[in-house]
């Protein structure tokens, strides 16, 4: 008898637990039919975002250097590119710019707008 109502309680909880998965909605990126897609656009973001911070990096690397040596900031990008401190300017991704202000010596990239 014990037995019995064991494997009603089991069934029970296993019928219970069947009948939330079909009530999920999918969620947006977890449908395979689009997943390509997904991973194309993704990685694709990735990339840009890698290439805007390690261009930042060694811009703002750049600009300390500059500081330390020359004992004040450039009054431009193409100063740093002059003085041999970076090779050539980093172009900026698709669709960013490249700021400076030389009054705190900080790069930024934007938006184009």
């Amino acid at each position: 008898m014990k037995a019995l109502e064991l494997v009603c309680c089991i069934v029970l909880v296993v019928a219970a637990g069947c009948s939330k998965k079909t009530e999920q909605q999918a969620r947006p990126g977890e449908n395979p039919l689009t997943a390509p897609a997904d991973y194309l656009g993704v990685a694709a973001q990735a990339k840009i975002q890698a290439e805007k911070t390690i261009d930042l990096a060694a811009v703002n690397q750049a600009i300390r250097m500059f500081y330390t040596s020359e004992g004040r900031f450039p009054n431009s990008l193409q100063e740093l590119v002059d003085t041999g401190y970076l090779p050539v300017l980093p172009q900026p991704p698709a669709g960013m710019k490249l700021n400076y202000d030389p009054k705190t010596g900080t790069a930024t990239m934007t938006k184009l707008q």
